[in-house]
């Protein structure tokens, strides 16, 4: 059974920086992308960024480019997300989750699983 932990949500002011983590057991995650999902309340959840099984390519939302970094290690079963230049419109619950197939990168929140409980990110303004 998929298990995944994210921490590292916390509350910061516009234009501060967070790092958040992901750890993953129940299964050999080196062949599975890996993705960060947020929903804001009232809102959808919605892609964030994902990373292939190599770590070798990498899809982002248009809103997070150029501030949002994803990276893993497979060695330790753990993808982390570090955010810069954050802004209030980032408010939202982050949680990571584990592609159902191996080797396919997408950003359809649907072809994921093992939702974790989630991270709140809060930024002030």
């Amino acid at each position: 059974q998929v298990q995944l932990v994210e921490s590292g949500g916390g509350l910061v002011q516009a234009g501060g920086s967070l790092r958040l983590s992901c750890a993953a057991s129940g299964r050999t995650f080196s062949s599975y992308a890996m993705g960060w999902f947020r929903q804001a309340p009232g809102k959808e959840r919605e892609f964030v960024v994902a990373i292939s099984w190599s770590g070798g390519t990498t899809y982002y939302a248009d809103s997070v480019k150029g501030r949002f970094t994803i990276s893993r290690d497979n060695a330790k079963n753990t993808v982390s997300l570090q955010m810069n230049s954050l802004k209030p419109e980032d408010t939202a619950v982050y949680y990571c989750a584990v592609a159902r197939r191996p080797f396919d990168i997408t950003k359809a929140t649907s072809r994921y699983d093992g939702w974790g409980q989630g991270t709140q990110v809060t930024v002030s303004s």
